[in-house]
């Protein structure tokens, strides 16, 4: 008489998985510690709440060079006794050179200008 085959048993993929789920948990925690901590007495400046507007009063810095303030040409001697001595926004055009961009900021920055922003377009990439 011909035997049936013996019913073999399934094994349980439980251990497998729990070995798996162990070495991950190992990994994330050494992972975590490789970066220090901050100071605990630090705290992070919350930027949730600031508006993005346009600057109001702000000089363009064109590509040829020339500066202009609301459509009128200018200077940076003109604008800051014109404006006072607060702080300076230029909106430089893309294609502007960078020696030009440096001597326009530096000359604000010698006749008394506080500061100088420079307004550029944030992309999301």
């Amino acid at each position: 008489m011909i035997r049936p085959a013996p019913l073999r048993r399934k094994r349980d993929a439980t251990i497998a998985m729990i070995n798996v789920i162990f070495l991950m948990l190992i990994f994330f925690l050494i992972a975590g510690t490789v970066a220090p901590p901050l100071d605990p007495g630090l705290e992070l400046v919350d930027t949730s709440g600031l508006e993005g507007r346009e600057p109001p009063d702000a000089l363009v810095l064109r590509q040829d060079g020339t500066l202009s303030f609301r459509g009128a040409p200018t200077d940076p001697a003109t604008y800051l006794a014109n404006h006072g001595t607060g702080p300076v926004r230029i909106v430089p055009d893309r294609n502007v050179s960078g020696a030009r961009l440096v001597e326009v900021t530096g000359a604000l920055r010698r006749l008394g200008a506080p500061s100088v922003f420079l307004v550029t377009v944030r992309t999301l990439e």
